[in-house]
């Protein structure tokens, strides 16, 4: 195991060719060697000393794969990505595995008003602001570099998003910090600053499918969830400020379900979502980290939980992919095959008063710690 542990972290380093080793199938990182905005891309790579690798592109500060063993002992790929930069620039699901923001989700018709002035920020969904615009946070190249947090290895990614990108306030300054354990997490701390007031609500947004492959759709997939209530959705997946009940309704997962149990009955939510599209209330203290779900794979027996301090999280079952894109080894990215598990303040957050405020001043600190716990459950 040892030999095998070197071998990894030497390819890792080099990277120059696709190599195989512990069943790990790395991208060579001249895949992601360009120049976008006149500003270099590149592909860094984490991996711990049980062979959990992840390789992350500071093109959007997104996740180019991770992989983790099942319950054979076979490594698995499972999140989407492409295996070069020239297919993230060309595809139009832009986002793939990036950091989302400022605002991620949606706002309402774009607007909001912070200190009595009004801001009109890009509209790019029916009508509404999803994700932090047209070129949001997944469309920029951030500075990167290796370091070590706690002993464990780790990627921080930097940006300064002026003031007036995509019509938010004041100029701000991000960092996201990757981090894989040795107890096969994967860790993502957040850290912004601002010069001005401005809002705030950065996630990660990466597709999930714990089977390792398309192949199989994500509907066997049971997931639990730890929340009681949700904020309800009018047309535009807009929120309509309540907090309703999850019990009773096809949204509940306080109990392991399989995704695609209830996800076709007769219910309004879902019809407005197409599925599930849905920000659930998470029962935990404010700020304070705490176990938002855990979802598993039948197949493989790869079980995923996410941990996080913030108040919610969106869960969505992939209902708007269509097939028409190719990702990794062949991987259709089609319907119902990828899910994401959206760690993040409530949608549309700055337009309702009894919501957590998405607000950040001068001399305050943004923080976020979101972790993504693998491990195997027979």
């Amino acid at each position: 195991m040892k030999l095998n542990y070197l071998i990894i972290t030497a390819l890792i380093f080099s990277a120059s060719t696709f190599a195989i080793q512990n069943k790990v199938e790395l991208i060579p990182a001249d895949n992601f060697k360009t120049t976008v905005n006149n500003q270099q891309t590149a592909l860094y790579t984490l991996t711990n000393s049980k062979g959990m690798t992840v390789q992350i592109t500071n093109y959007g500060a997104r996740v180019v794969a991770l992989w983790v063993p099942d319950k054979i002992g076979n490594f698995k790929d499972v999140v989407w990505g492409y295996s070069s930069i020239q297919e993230y620039l060309k595809s139009t699901d832009i986002y793939c595995g990036p950091i989302v923001g400022r605002f991620g989700n949606r706002i309402n018709k774009g607007q909001f008003k912070l200190n009595n002035t009004a801001y009109q920020l890009t509209i790019n969904n029916n009508g509404n602001h999803l994700h932090g615009g047209t070129k949001g946070f997944e469309c920029r190249v951030w500075d990167a570099k290796y370091v070590e947090v706690d002993g464990n290895k780790g990627l921080k990614l930097s940006y300064i998003s002026p003031d007036g990108e995509e019509g938010y306030p004041g100029n701000l300054t991000i960092s996201v910090t990757y981090i894989v354990t040795e107890k096969n997490e994967l860790t993502i701390k957040y850290s912004a600053t601002t010069d001005a007031p401005t809002i705030v609500n950065p996630t990660s947004h990466c597709y999930f499918n714990l089977s390792g492959t398309t192949a199989n759709t994500i509907l066997s997939h049971k997931l639990k969830i730890n929340a009681l209530k949700y904020t309800p959705v009018a047309s535009g997946l807009i929120p309509t400020g309540e907090f309703l009940a999850l019990k009773g309704t096809p949204l509940d997962f306080t109990k392991f379900t399989a995704i695609g149990a209830r996800i076709n009955v007769t219910n309004e939510q879902l019809t407005l979502g197409k599925g599930y599209d849905h920000n659930y209330v998470l029962n935990k203290k404010a700020k304070k980290m705490g176990e938002a779900a855990e979802i598993y794979s039948i197949q493989t027996g790869i079980s995923m939980k996410v941990i996080t301090d913030q108040p919610g999280m969106q869960f969505y079952s992939g209902n708007f992919m269509d097939g028409t894109l190719t990702g990794k080894r062949g991987d259709v990215h089609a319907y119902r095959t990828g899910f994401a598990l959206e760690a993040q303040n409530y949608p549309d957050a700055p337009n309702h008063k009894n919501f957590p405020t998405a607000v950040l001043n001068p001399n305050e600190t943004y923080s976020q710690t979101t972790t993504y716990a693998f491990s195997i459950k027979m």
